[in-house]
């Protein structure tokens, strides 16, 4: 009964029927993740005469670490752009053409499915990098979007279901996926993605939302380095989001997760699944939390806390043998990082004013992208020169010691208390 009042959030129908198509995304996106990296994997690892390429562990996962370089190289050169399409644009209409190019790219992966390796990693190559383009466009037209669907004095409310609504996409996403990869192999994982990002457009396409406001004396690309002044500007804001993109940069260890399921921990398919999911696990309970009751106080430190924790956790997964050990430490790194997040996104979101919020969130998405795609091709890297295990530990050490400095270098953030008073503080 205590949740009630927070739930009221969807009597905003515009806003249900955003969020539906945001979980309906997200969910799409985790299962074909999990099936791209096993795909991607299984190819690169199985011997020629299946097939396959026959390459080593170190060389295959230097594979999947491609797999986020091609999707982040659209992500850097568009994603600005997308945030000044986002201010000029009709918001809504970017999302549904965005999710009809997402649609072509998951019958791009069925049509990988009856080609030999030689064949089908550079359709997975070429799909991926289309999906890159859509992630250049869909965060800032989403982000500037919702926030117009809901009163400011329920935002934060608005946020937090937000979040809670993509980590639950991101514990079912995998685990369904992987489970599906097991039963019903590649095939069924597309199907289903297909059905979900099909619900997703017809959710988003149908939301009465707001008429766009166009913007008067629109300066093309002086708009567009707009976000990068203002993000210099505040403080609390830049060493939020640098301080994101350096720790997971280096400490996320989704890319090489194929690794350690098929052979480091042996458990196959349906194991991936629920080590895919198990960040969210974290993520989500932490959401729900919030959601509840929200951080009212030294958000900064909140943050700081949070780095650390993650780095650990990174350390502890990369040096078990044990699944429940390691399933247990990606649950501690998905918590952390929840409250990052949280608190990265809060402050963009109340310290950035109603026009300029398309262009500072694809600011904030590049940041997002590297230390997610780029930080995966970095995984991929490390993992060839130092094994899988040692690109991990190396990752929780780097972790840790980013959080450490950042203290030292954007004391604003570290002192950081109240949400409301975020621009004050910046300065």
């Amino acid at each position: 009964m205590a949740l009630a009042p927070s739930f009221q959030i969807f009597r905003h129908r515009a806003y249900l029927q955003f969020w539906l198509m945001r979980v309906s995304v997200a969910s799409a996106r985790q299962m074909q993740f999990v099936a791209i990296g096993w795909q991607v994997y299984d190819l690169a690892r199985d011997p020629v005469e299946t097939g396959g390429m026959g390459l080593s562990i170190n060389e295959a996962a230097f594979m999947l670490g491609l797999v986020g370089l091609v999707q982040f190289i659209p992500v850097l050169l568009l994603s600005l752009i997308g945030g000044q399409a986002a201010d000029r644009l009709n918001r809504k209409m970017i999302l549904v053409v965005s999710n009809l190019v997402r649609l072509i790219g998951t019958i791009g992966l069925l049509a990988t499915l009856s080609l030999p390796a030689d064949q089908a990693l550079p359709l997975i190559f070429g799909v991926a990098a289309l999906l890159g383009v859509v992630n250049a466009f869909t965060p800032a037209a989403a982000s500037a979007l919702y926030p117009q669907l809901v009163p400011r004095a329920e935002l934060p409310t608005a946020i937090a279901f937000n979040s809670l609504g993509f980590q639950t996409a991101k514990i079912a996403g995998p685990a369904l996926g992987g489970l599906l990869l097991a039963a019903g192999g590649l095939s069924l994982v597309y199907s289903v993605a297909f059905g979900l990002i099909s619900f997703a457009i017809l959710a988003i396409a149908t939301a009465q939302t707001p008429a766009h406001e166009k913007l008067d004396n629109a300066r093309g690309l002086d708009m567009v380095f707009e976000g990068l002044r203002y993000i210099g500007r505040n403080k609390i804001v830049l060493g939020a989001i640098s301080l994101d993109l350096f720790v997971v940069f280096f400490g996320g260890v989704v890319a090489l997760l194929p690794v350690f399921a098929r052979d480091v921990l042996q458990v196959g398919e349906a194991g991936l699944g629920f080590l895919a999911a198990a960040p969210a696990i974290g993520a989500l309970t932490v959401a729900f939390l919030l959601a509840r009751r929200p951080l009212s106080r030294r958000v900064g430190p909140w943050m700081f806390w949070a780095v650390c924790i993650f780095g650990a956790a990174t350390l502890v997964f990369g040096l078990s043998t044990v699944f429940w050990l390691s399933f247990a430490a990606l649950i501690v790194t998905g918590a952390a990082d929840e409250i990052s997040v949280y608190v990265r996104a809060s402050l963009i979101q109340l310290a950035t004013p109603d026009e300029m919020k398309g262009r500072v969130t694809s600011v904030s998405f590049i940041f997002i992208s590297a230390s997610n795609e780029l930080g995966d091709f970095q995984s991929g890297v490390a993992a060839r020169l130092l094994g899988p295990v040692g690109a991990v530990l190396f990752g929780g050490v780097v972790a840790i010691g980013v959080g450490l400095l950042w203290i030292k270098l954007f004391p604003q953030l570290a002192r950081a208390d109240r949400f409301e008073n975020v621009e004050e503080q910046a300065v």
